[in-house]
């Protein structure tokens, strides 16, 4: 027999959603549901792995120009921001449905405090961000020489 955990407010948990839903089936969603479901956070989707150099960052920026993209070093982070800007050709109510979403997105990732922020490198093609930021020089011991009198 397998000992199971027992967790006493799950009963509670399991109530409160019967009776949410029992109203969403009676009265339909609620307002607040309705307006999450129009706000849209943009945060880039961003792959960051190790080269024989140092590190990439590759952010997926589809549908952003070159020329509404930022990065900025300062204090040890790096900083990417940038706007994503809706079609003007198309109303809003001719969608049947819009899931992209638009507007300004920044993403902040700290870096070694070693880092040259002058040795980085960004290239921007095909809706891809690609930053290389180098390898730090291993900082090397300093020896003292200390006299003994």
């Amino acid at each position: 027999m397998a000992l199971v955990k027992w967790d006493p407010f799950r009963d509670v948990a399991e109530l409160q959603n019967r009776i949410n839903r029992l109203f969403d089936d009676s009265f339909g969603p609620s307002r607040d549901q309705a307006d999450e479901m129009n706000v849209c956070a943009w945060r880039p989707a961003t792959d960051i792995y190790e080269t024989e150099t140092g590190v990439i960052l590759a952010v997926e920026l589809p549908g952003v120009g070159k020329e509404n993209v930022a990065v900025e070093v300062k204090d040890n982070i790096l900083t990417v921001r940038g706007e994503r800007f809706a079609r003007t050709d198309i109303k809003p109510e001719a969608y049947y449905r819009q899931e992209r979403c638009y507007g300004t997105f920044q993403r902040s990732f700290t870096l070694h405090h070693n880092i040259q922020p002058d040795l980085i490198r960004a290239t921007f093609k095909d809706g891809m961000l690609e930053i290389e930021i180098p390898r730090p020089e291993e900082e090397q011991p300093k020896q003292v020489t200390v006299e003994v009198e």
